[in-house]
């Protein structure tokens, strides 16, 4: 019953992805079987690997969820760091087959068959990777906190260092996944009406460089989330903003803000108006720590308390471009 409940906070769009693309996978490399395309081959071996890796980080996402224990204190949020880190190395030797085959291809252009079946498939990856896509970018919307912006893949690009590893992960992977099926069509087209053969295998490479470069952004966006990434400098400001509304507080002496997966651990020491007995301050301090943990998204807070020392410390932080 416990397990069931974890698996509902698991990410969903990793979870639909993973179903998703393990369809699309097994009716593209039938078709590379009958046809004997190369590009289809290329794409089958991209919609294996994300198919996957979202599993993997489905996976991680569920175990991500569960409560910090006496050995671990601090949770299990960079579980999911690590294994979306697996799913780089599945990418990468993916990436590495599929423009291994794409050279092949380029050396020993071959001629493929079934036309149609082959552009039906690639439209109805298309639409399938295109749904998954869309839903990732909603839920990047939400976990960004973007909701009133209006543009769609604008706020999610916008927003995407500021969703969980596995919300992004599949944002990158699909927003691949779309343009490789939208590739993949091209180059059977140019081989199969047109005649340019070796087209099969310049877009193989092509594709196997797009996984390359999924695998990069991914493997460096968990990189930094294992160890330990300060978070954005609008959670910060909103941190800061929520405790000096406070009419004890006077200024903020120091604020550290850990992002891991998609919470965050909050270090701060505040400065309280002079005056105070040490019972009120302590009150106050319970106050604001229980004030701060009310966000969903704030996994701890350690909180010190210091008396106003005359000087203005708390510059709010600007985002680095």
């Amino acid at each position: 019953m416990a397990f069931l409940q974890l698996v509902k906070k698991g990410n969903t769009s990793s979870g639909v992805a993973a179903i998703g693309n393990l369809f699309l996978a097994i009716i593209k490399i039938i078709a590379a079987g009958v046809s004997g395309n190369g590009t289809m081959f290329a794409s089958a071996m991209h919609s294996f690997a994300d198919s996957i890796n979202q599993a993997f980080v489905f996976f991680g996402s569920v175990l991500a969820e569960m409560k910090p224990s006496k050995r671990f204190p601090t949770g299990f949020g960079r579980v999911i760091n690590i294994f979306c880190m697996i799913a780089v190395i599945v990418v990468t030797v993916m990436a590495y087959e599929t423009i291994k085959e794409g050279w092949h291809l380029i050396q020993h252009p071959q001629e493929s068959s079934n036309f149609w079946l082959n552009i039906g498939i690639l439209v109805a990856a298309f639409f399938v990777d295109g749904f998954i896509l869309v839903k990732a970018m909603k839920e990047i919307k939400h976990e960004a906190k973007l909701e009133n912006e209006g543009n769609l893949f604008a706020s999610a690009f916008k927003g995407a260092k500021k969703a969980s590893p596995a919300t992004r992960l599949v944002f990158y992977e699909d927003l691949v996944a779309t343009s490789s099926a939208i590739l993949a069509i091209i180059g059977i087209v140019l081989s199969q009406y047109f005649d340019i053969l070796q087209a099969d295998g310049v877009i193989s490479i092509f594709i196997g460089l797009l996984m390359l470069f999924v695998a990069y952004r991914v493997g460096y966006d968990n990189m930094v989330g294992l160890i330990g990434v300060t978070a954005p400098a609008d959670v910060e400001n909103k941190i800061a903003a929520d405790l000096l509304v406070e009419e004890t507080v006077v200024d903020i002496f120091k604020l550290r803000v850990i992002q891991e997966g998609r919470t965050f651990h909050v270090d701060v020491t505040v400065e309280l108006i002079k005056g105070l007995s040490l019972a009120e301050a302590d009150d106050i301090k319970f106050q604001l720590t229980d004030k701060l943990l009310r966000e969903s998204d704030i996994a701890d807070v350690v909180l010190g308390i210091i008396e106003d020392d005359d000087k203005k410390t708390w510059k709010e932080k600007q985002e680095k471009t």
